[in-house]
């Protein structure tokens, strides 16, 4: 392969952080009939045709709630709004899983357009392949007119991102599906059942096991019921290790194993150790740009959103709240078996300083503070608990033209204020300027 296309993927996402083409990871906040919101983790939310999320059915495969990845196709200027692409973000993704398979020699399903010069055009995912008439099969072939507009397994040999150049085999693929010694050991495996293998090659989703003359697939997702990050801190090269066999196709030779299936489920019973409402210890395991996800238990996980961090800050990251690997306390706002997820609080564990104001001040009474924020329409006061309180625009004075009444203040400034409206559920407070 002339061209790297992780290493080229890498230089754009070093150099042009957060521009347009950049792939980054999202949140589905909502969908309707023809949009999916998406959080990428900008001041605006972007927006995606929900016909990028249709299978060939028609059927959308895709849940509030999902982290996607995505490509930046606009980014907002402040004013304006955030441009993505599901579709651009999948091509970058094929790519990148073409090169994981020329690397560990898995095999990728295409389908056969037509004939071109010298052989067939395949389509891979979205990527259009090419297949030289000599790589078709195992016995030489001159045409082969049954192939076209089939689904077929394919090995990579060769790729050239910049030129757009993907070039397959399936007579490697025929060759390793007549391997007697793989037949055989096939025909004893059975779903459900306990065998040894050994670590053959570790990868980001996984691993590939060598099951004595067969390989067998050993996802990131199956590894663990904790999050796993990265497989290499979990298995090492050459170890014998037991798995279970999950399913098995004997026409293709694929086997998919669990490491985390001999292992009791930590989900199984969840309902009788944890209820809504109640306070738990928890590990905080990872942090996005929308939140952070807390671990209860080995391999039961709950997400702290943003808004559920802390009273005051709503759109910091979570970096600067809590620390990865940190011991916390939080509570449980919702729980799903069905689903297994689990939305958690930290802030509900602190004192609420909204309620707390609400419990000390009166409507009438008078506080100061200092001058946190101007804006077009009044001015935001810090008063005590770090919470905020506005005076609007229209009570900062009695002129006609109260806009002109802003250029008297500044950011700092201390000043006396009385109060005259306390929604501590709503988390606002309404101030007027002390006579």
């Amino acid at each position: 392969m002339s061209e790297n296309f992780a290493a080229l993927l890498d230089e754009n996402l070093n150099t042009l952080e957060m521009q347009p083409g950049t792939i980054v990871s999202g949140v589905v906040l909502d969908l309707d009939k023809e949009w999916v919101t998406v959080h990428v983790g900008l001041k605006s939310e972007g927006v995606i045709p929900l016909d990028e999320f249709k299978d060939v059915e028609g059927k959308v495969d895709i849940n509030v709630g999902d982290e996607i990845e995505v490509a930046l196709e606009a980014v907002e200027d402040g004013y304006g709004e955030t441009r993505i692409s599901r579709e651009k973000a999948r091509k970058i993704s094929a790519w990148k899983n073409l090169e994981e398979a020329l690397e560990t020699g898995e095999f990728v399903t295409g389908k056969v357009i037509n004939r071109v010069k010298g052989g067939f055009s395949v389509e891979v995912d979205v990527i259009k392949a090419f297949l030289p008439g000599s790589l078709v099969d195992i016995r030489p072939v001159k045409e082969a007119p049954e192939l076209e507009n089939t689904i077929q397994e394919f090995k990579v040999i060769k790729l050239d991102y910049k030129r757009n150049n993907v070039v397959l085999s399936r007579k490697a693929v025929l060759e390793q599906i007549n391997s007697a010694e793989k037949v055989e050991l096939l025909k004893n495996l059975e779903e459900g059942q306990i065998v040894k293998g050994i670590v053959k090659n570790i990868t980001d989703y996984g691993a590939f096991i060598d099951l004595g003359g067969l390989d067998g697939l050993l996802h990131i997702t199956d590894i663990s019921w904790s999050r796993v990050i990265n497989p290499k801190e979990v298995l090492n090269l050459g170890e014998e290790i037991e798995v279970k066999v999950l399913s098995f196709d004997k026409e293709k030779l694929r086997v998919s194993l669990g490491l985390k299936q001999i292992q009791n489920d930590p989900w199984e019973g969840i309902e009788s150790k944890y209820s809504v409402g109640g306070i738990y210890e928890a590990t905080v395991s990872n942090l996005t740009d929308y939140g952070c996800f807390a671990e209860l238990e080995q391999g039961v996980e709950g997400l702290i959103h943003l808004s559920e961090l802390d009273w005051t800050n709503k759109n910091i990251h979570p970096s600067k709240v809590v620390t990865l690997e940190e011991n916390i306390r939080v509570m449980i706002l919702e729980l799903d078996n069905e689903k297994r997820r689990i939305s958690l609080g930290l802030k509900q564990t602190k004192p609420n300083p909204w309620l707390e104001f609400e419990n000390k001040y009166n409507i009438g009474d008078n506080v100061e503070g200092s001058i946190k924020s101007i804006t077009d329409f009044g001015v935001f006061v810090g008063l005590e608990g770090d919470i905020d309180g506005l005076i609007h625009l229209s009570d900062l004075t009695d002129n006609e033209n109260p806009e002109e009444e802003l250029n008297n203040y500044n950011k700092g400034d201390k000043l006396s204020c009385i109060i005259f409206g306390i929604d501590a559920e709503r988390e606002r407070i309404s101030l007027k300027i002390s006579d």
